[in-house]
């Protein structure tokens, strides 16, 4: 997965510069703190271990106070599985709360996202609300089964601070969310009988973070 990160780190380094003429992109590093959280399934539950969150993005006003943003970040993390019930194992039951891969769970999410930010306020201000949200993908690597790809989305908010120079600071809060499908659940109909549908579990992260901007116009 992290020759797919460099090659867009490549590919959005070489977008911005191909940008500096114009006067609506910006280079976005970042950096944040995201928390943990519990993913349940029937008879088992997932902990997505909080850590730190990192990424790069590039950002396209469309107006003054209205942009979009492709950008990748990447979650390192650990992924413990745990039973919830008595698990029958050939005359050895596995106890409810036992860790199923021990030793064996570190893992990674990476989020590709297309996100729509609004800024609140004039543009000649030193600091200036957002809010935004965007949707794409989840790329889930675990060292069980490999990766998978799934359908992800996020919201944040807070202030970007702008200094004198082509250098500003982001300051936010954000929840992103990644959803699978795991199974099914079924269910008596009486005019269908049994009827089977998809069950999907979802992570639901919030984190703290910040985010160094370029901007190509100054």
């Amino acid at each position: 997965m992290k020759k797919y990160y460099l090659l867009l780190v490549s590919f959005l380094f070489s977008l911005a510069a191909s940008a500096q003429s114009s006067q609506s992109f910006l280079l976005n590093l970042y950096g944040g703190y995201t928390f943990s959280d519990r993913v349940d399934f029937d008879s088992s539950y997932a902990r997505v271990e909080d850590g730190f969150e990192y990424g790069i993005g590039l950002e396209y006003f469309i107006m003054d106070n209205a942009s979009i943003e492709l950008k990748y970040n990447r979650l390192d993390t650990n992924m413990p599985l745990y039973t919830k019930v008595l698990i029958p194992n050939e005359g050895n039951p596995i106890p409810a709360g036992t860790q199923l891969n021990a030793g064996d769970d570190k893992g990674a999410i990476n989020y590709l996202l297309l996100d729509y930010t609004y800024y609140f306020g004039s543009s000649s201000q030193k600091a200036l609300p957002f809010l935004g949200a965007g949707a794409g993908i989840g790329i889930l690597e675990t060292p069980r089964s490999g990766n998978g790809t799934y359908f992800a989305w996020e919201v944040k908010g807070g202030v970007k601070v702008k200094t004198n120079s082509p250098l500003s600071i982001n300051l936010q809060a954000y929840l992103q969310s990644m959803s699978a499908a795991v199974g099914y659940d079924y269910y008596w109909d009486y005019y269908w009988g049994p009827v089977a549908v998809t069950d999907y579990a979802s992570t639901f992260q919030f984190g703290l973070g910040v985010s160094l901007s370029y901007n190509f116009s100054k």
